[in-house]
């Protein structure tokens, strides 16, 4: 036997230090660390209480615990790294743990070191089983409350590999649920400032563990905590944080508002804040870049909501402009936000829907979105250059979007700058701020000057007149710019080269370069064959003259003083000699205009005399300077000294005014009347032009040109008075040019009219007879003579209607003066009267037509027209004094004989002053500096001293009109209408003075169409009281009335009044059923002589134009319903209505496409705009509201009721989506054949519960049994036509309408009764709808 073995227990492998194992991991490090064997101390189990006793103690020494804690951690773990196993698992959870312990007790600093065993920890996490990791995850989360200090956070970095490892764990229960009550605790828990920034920097690699709704409450979280206790030198790098995980695709919409909505509600730090602003934005420009999708959440927020703009959101979209793929998109989307924000106010500001407070609201929205765009622009310098240029770009579009005609459209009154002054104080403080930005403004008003329509460049000359102008010296630095657009001078439209000359003005005085070259350009323009360039030439010229003159006369230096004392300046070694006289120095150049064409020597002869006006001293001169010219047509010794006949000439069998002799005397006469008494005080470099200087001889000189004209003006005006006026027209010629000549007279005719009325005859004689010689040459010709600019001053006008009216002894209280009962004028009175008269109001009317015509600022507008208001009383008195006064009911025009003949001259001056009062009116409701003129003539008038049929007649008990009235503009109008126009149009239908009524209505059209709708409304209905009481013979006085009538009352009355009239026109003209009446008992003025007329206007009120404004007004209405969450009983409602408009639409489209054979006419813009808001506001939101109708048909839980519901639905939804594509079906045909795309804003419909089919021609055959023939022939000669006859049933193959009790005409009546019409509907459903499972 052997001996037994006795059994010994393993060895215990030999402990280790902590030294000693730090200095076995340093030796694993330098040799190879994956082939060295692990000591079994560290392998064994059993060590790990000691290796744990190792870290506490070195975490409680003294002295630099914490680099001891870090080389002990690091050195076990690099030792356990190559070695993974289960024992070693433990020791790492364990170690773990035990080391959060004590960083979460503060037991060992935290500093880089602890970062460090941190950052090591994170790659042997994987080692730890899953129920030890959410220890870990619980340890941390409850410590998360007491990080105030960044160093604190540093035990944030194991967060998002712990959560993760859990996530996609099959050994915990229900991962996502923990994983979610994580993240809940994470985002319920108190955050200091610290954890804010620490958890925005550790989100982004645990944010596929949140889920969507999880991360909006995440983001509102840090948003919340951004506003409380963030400090600005740590916005940048928390926004860049945020933007980084928004890239991730983290909440990239709830990132970028955030974001948008913080900036924009600070109003704290100052400059500062808007340093931090530009940081910002140059994070969000690089985060675009990086991701695409961002900017388009950027544009997605500003179009969806308009909460979010602010100046920051302004600064993000110019900000992201600057990338290539969004520069159009950003500022389209900035523009358009701004455009709809008018537009809604506009809309608002007239619906009667919508209520006062959502006006309001949109009335601030637009206000909010300039004071954005301003705030943007004057925070442009802080830190944000990037975005100037998208600021410029901004300004431009802002100017160029003027041509919308919102700018018409919006009040100064109401706070709005509108877009034309927005983009102009842009691009002002632009310039101001940003030196950089000076030459791209000038650079691009350049190019859109070249380039842009004359109605798009007016905002752009407007704003380099501001900056010529603020910034002098500025606009020189560029002046190369403004040099090459003087280049294009010839090129531009003849509205804005002379307007760019002028704005360009102010800088001639600091650089004399600048003037030079401008005259150079204007030579060279003054020889071109274009005569529009030519006048723009000469305009521009004296506007340089006169800037001269303007200059010295407020006593600055002149601008060759100022050139040359800039240079002397620059180069004091140089003498700058003085330039003489800019109107010498161009002499030759105007002297040469006066050989051009006559509209340029007209124009000539108007810069003379402005000339005068400014600087009184060169009128001496400018007289020299025309005599030479006016004696080519001026013969002193001759029998007919003026050569009228050398003006007009003749010329390839055409006749033409060369010489507008009239304006020159007419200039001549204004200077002579102008120039100085005293010339002792002219300036000695006044005369130096054209070889004159200040000598006696010359002096003499001066002295025999300005006798000569006066001289020459006596013996023309005594001529005129006395002479053989039709000699001077010349004679009759019986050679075969006599056509010729008799035009040639008739032009010279005109022109001594002109002559009449610009050298001041005092004579009314002379004017009455060149009026009626005139007038007689005029009568027959095919061609007339063109109408002269008048020349009579507007105070010479008002003394001869004084006149008028005291020769024929006019009086206002008596009526016409042939109807007096005192005869106190003699037979040649009245003759001389009814010559002179006429001839006053013609030159009244023309004078009146041409005010309009001309400038503003011009100023012989001024010294022509002066005041147009003083015409206003004597004409008003005019009217009163001819008005008849016969019994009523006489009618004049039956008059025979001498009696008939005065009547007749009664009524032609009646008439002339009419339309001088008309046109008086008018101008005093489109000019604001005339409004007071209807108070003058109601005050004229003397309401209380009319005669007594004038009051008696303006009394009318249901007339409110002039009542309860606090607006005394308001009150004349309507005092004006009330007891002045309503006498004298009653009178005058007593009388028969149908033409005067006709003015008298449109001048009651003009006033009411200018009061506010309250009042126009009483006004409308007075004119139909007048229309129920007045029996009218006249048609065209009947037509006035009807227009007036229905035009005067606001929506819906108009359109009652309208059927009213249709009602009595169907009684008066008859049917076939009913006998034709005479007259109307409810409307004497439809009659049958007046049935004809008043069937047009009616037909014209109902035009098209109203018709799409209608229908426009009900698509966006109906826009916002559709937008509403409507329960079933409106939903139903809705539906039934959409669909009867849609049908209507598709008649209306289906009646603009023109029958075979017959032209096919474009559509009209206003239809145009109907259809793309129809498309845009009403179609698409419809199968919107029908998907969404349906879905919840599908999620309710309620059984009750559902079947016939679904019935009713069945039947409503198929029959509005059949109606929307029959509508888009004719929509199709109409852009075929007009090739106007009409259908670029549709979105047609992508899914239904059944298909729309054709008719089938067996259909059609059923329905038409005995048009078979006709079919045929149909359907071969055109397919469409078998569309249109089998969709409404509205007409026949014979064009004759269905009988009343056919299907098709039960189809086409609109009573819409449950009980009557729904076999009939279903019938025609039938035919075109068809239940089907299959969805196409």
């Amino acid at each position: 036997m052997h001996p037994t073995a006795v059994q010994h227990p393993p060895p215990q492998p030999s402990p280790l230090t902590d030294i000693e194992i730090i200095s076995l991991a340093q030796r694993h490090y330098q040799h190879n660390p994956i082939s060295s064997q692990l000591p079994p101390f560290l392998l064994s189990e059993s060590s790990h209480p000691t290796l744990l006793s190792f870290l506490h103690s070195r975490a409680s020494s003294s002295l630099n615990s914490s680099s001891a804690v870090f080389d002990y951690v690091s050195s076990l773990l690099s030792l356990i790294s190559p070695h993974p196993s289960s024992g070693l698992s433990s020791l790492v959870s364990t170690l773990l743990h035990s080391y959060l312990c004590l960083f979460t007790s503060h037991k060992i600093p935290h500093d880089h070191n602890s970062l460090a065993t941190l950052q090591q920890f994170v790659g042997y996490i994987d080692m730890i089983e899953i129920r030890e990791i959410q220890k870990v995850i619980d340890l941390i989360t409850s410590y998360v409350p007491q990080i105030n200090d960044l160093e604190d956070a540093h035990v944030l970095i194991l967060i998002p590999k712990c959560l993760e490892l859990v996530r996609v764990s099959n050994e915990v229960d229900k991962p996502v649920e923990y994983v979610n009550s994580v993240v809940d605790a994470l985002i319920k828990c108190e955050w200091s400032k610290v954890l804010l920034i620490k958890m925005v920097e550790i989100v982004r690699d645990f944010s596929s563990c949140i889920v969507k709704l999880r991360r909006r409450e995440f983001l509102e979280k840090i948003f919340v905590k951004m506003r409380n206790d963030v400090e600005m030198q740590d916005l940048p790098g928390l926004v860049y944080q945020l933007l980084v995980l928004a890239t991730k695709g983290f909440g990239k919409r709830e990132v970028i508002e955030g974001i948008v909505l913080y900036f924009g509600c600070m109003n704290k730090g100052g400059s500062v804040m808007k340093q931090v602003e530009g940081t910002v934005l140059l994070h969000v420009n690089f985060a675009v870049k990086q991701d695409p999708s961002l900017g388009q959440e950027v544009l997605g927020l500003v179009r969806l909501d308009s909460r979010a703009f602010n100046h920051f959101t302004v600064a993000v979209l110019l900000s992201v402009a600057r990338i290539r793929r969004f520069s159009e998109t950003a500022l389209g989307v900035l523009i358009s936000a701004l455009f709809n924000a008018y537009k809604d106010y506009k809309f608002a500001k007239v619906c009667r829907w919508i209520s006062a407070k959502l006006s309001e609201e949109y009335l601030e929205n637009a206000r909010v979105i300039e004071k954005a765009i301003l705030k943007a622009v004057n925070a442009s310098h802080c830190g944000r250059e990037h975005i100037v240029p998208s600021i410029v770009q901004l300004g431009f579009g802002l100017l160029e979007g003027v041509e919308e005609g919102i700018q018409k459209e919006i009040s100064k009154s109401d706070g709005l700058m509108g877009m034309e002054e927005l983009g102009m104080q842009v691009l002002k403080c632009l310039f101001e701020v940003h030196d950089m930005s000076r030459n791209e403004i000038i650079e691009q008003c350049k190019f859109r000057v070249l380039s842009l329509k004359p109605e798009q460049c007016f905002p752009i000359t407007r704003l380099l007149g501001y900056l010529v102008l603020v910034h002098p010296r500025s606009m020189l630095d560029h002046v190369s710019h403004l040099k090459e657009m003087l280049d294009y001078f010839a090129f531009m439209d003849d509205r804005i080269s002379p307007h760019l000359v002028t704005i360009l003005l102010p800088l001639v005085k600091f650089k004399c370069d600048l003037q030079d070259y401008t005259i150079l350009v204007l030579r060279k323009a003054m020889f071109r064959r274009e005569n529009a360039v030519r006048l723009a030439a000469i305009s521009a010229i004296f506007d340089l003259i006169l800037a001269e003159k303007q200059s010295k006369t407020d006593g600055l230096f002149s601008f060759q003083e100022s050139s040359s004392q800039a240079s002397c300046s620059q180069h004091a070694e140089v003498s700058q000699p003085t330039r003489p006289d800019l109107f010498q120095e161009l002499g030759g150049l105007l002297q040469r205009c006066l050989y051009q064409q006559a509209n340029v020597r007209q124009n000539l002869y108007h810069g003379l005399m402005k000339l005068v006006l400014v600087d009184p001293l060169t009128a001496s001169t400018i007289l020299d300077f025309l005599l030479p010219h006016f004696k080519r047509f001026y013969r002193e010794d001759a029998d007919i000294q003026l050569g009228i006949d050398q003006c007009v000439k003749l010329e390839n069998g055409s006749c033409y005014i060369e010489e507008p002799l009239d304006c020159l005397l007419f200039c001549i006469s204004w200077i002579l009347l102008l120039q100085p008494q005293n010339r002792s005080g002219h300036p000695s470099d006044s005369w130096a032009c054209f070889g004159f200087s200040i000598t006696q001889e010359n002096e003499a000189g001066r002295t025999f040109s300005e006798e000569s004209f006066s001289n020459a003006l006596a013996q023309i005006r005594k001529f005129l008075r006395n002479g053989n006026l039709e000699g001077l027209l010349g004679k009759d010629q019986d050679s075969g040019s006599r056509q010729m000549e008799e035009e040639k007279r008739r032009y010279s005719a005109t022109l001594l009219l002109g002559i009449v009325e610009g050298t001041g005859t005092k004579r009314a004689t002379a004017r009455a007879s060149v009026s009626d010689t005139a007038d007689k040459l005029v009568l027959g010709s095919t061609k007339l003579p063109p109408e002269r600019t008048p020349l009579l001053a507007t105070s010479s006008i008002h003394r001869l209607l004084q006149l008028a009216l005291e020769l024929g002894k006019l009086d206002p209280k008596n009526g016409a003066p042939s109807q007096r009962n005192s005869q106190h004028s003699s037979g040649k009175m009245q003759v001389l009267n009814s010559k002179v008269l006429p001839c006053i109001l013609h030159m009244c009317f023309r004078q009146l037509k041409f005010f309009s015509f001309t400038g503003k600022d011009d100023p012989i507008k001024t010294l022509i027209y002066g005041e147009i208001k003083l015409l206003g009383p004597p004409i008003l008195n005019v009217i009163l004094s001819l008005k008849p006064v016969a019994k009523p009911g006489t009618d004049l025009s039956k008059k025979e004989g001498k009696g008939r003949k005065d009547v007749e001259l009664i009524k032609e001056r009646i008439h002339l002053a009419l339309l001088c009062l008309k046109k008086l009116i008018e101008v005093s409701l489109y000019d604001a500096k005339y409004v007071g003129l209807i108070d003058d003539l109601v005050s004229a008038s003397g309401l209380e001293d009319v005669s007594t049929g004038v009051m008696d007649a303006g009394r009318d008990g249901d007339c409110q009109l002039a009542e309860g009235i606090d607006d005394q503009s308001t009150r004349s109008k309507e005092l004006l209408i009330k007891s002045i126009i309503k006498p004298l149009f009653m009178e005058f239908l007593e009388f028969s003075f149908f033409r005067e009524a006709e003015i008298l209505c449109d001048i009651v059209l003009m006033i009411g169409n200018k009061l506010p709708e309250e009042r126009r409304n009483l006004v409308g209905s007075c004119v139909t009281r007048i229309c129920k009481s007045s029996h009218v013979s006249n048609s065209k006085v009947a037509k006035s009335l009807v227009l007036a009538a229905v035009t005067l009352s606001s929506p819906p009355a108009d359109l009652d009044v309208a059927q009213n009239m249709a009602a009595e026109l169907l009684r008066v003209v008859g049917s076939e059923d009913t006998d034709p009446l005479d007259i109307s008992e409810t409307f004497p003025v439809i009659n049958k002589l007046t049935d004809a007329a008043i069937v047009s206007t009616i037909l014209q009120i109902s035009h098209e134009e109203m018709l799409y404004s209608r229908a426009e007004a009900v698509v966006k209405v109906l826009s916002y319903i559709v937008a509403m969450n409507l329960k079933d009983p409106q939903a139903e409602h809705l539906l039934r209505l959409a669909a009867k408009f849609y049908k209507n639409l598709a008649r209306i489209s289906k009646y603009r496409i023109a029958p075979k054979g017959c032209k096919q006419v474009l559509p009209s813009l206003k239809y145009q705009r109907l259809v793309e808001i129809t498309c845009r506001q009403l179609t698409t939101p419809v199968y919107n509201f029908v998907a969404h109708m349906q879905k919840n048909q599908q999620e309710s839980n309620k059984p009750r009721g559902i079947v016939n519901k679904i019935k009713r639905e069945n039947k409503c939804i198929p029959d509005l989506i059949f109606q929307i594509e029959d509508y888009e079906k004719y929509l199709i045909q109409l852009s075929k054949t007009t090739k106007v795309n009409l259908l670029r804003h549709a979105k047609r419909s992508t899914s239904r519960d059944f298909k729309i089919l054709e008719p089938r021609e067996d259909t059609l055959e059923e329905q038409n049994p005995t048009e078979e023939a006709d079919s045929d022939n149909l359907n071969a000669t055109e397919n469409k036509s078998s569309e249109e006859s089998g969709d409404e049933g509205e007409e026949t193959d014979s064009g004759q309408l269905p009988k009343s009790g056919s299907p098709m005409a039960a189809e086409d009546s609109e009573d819409e009764g449950e009980a009557a019409l729904p076999q009939v509907k279903r019938a025609k459903m039938k035919r075109v709808v068809q239940e089907s499972s299959d969805e196409e």
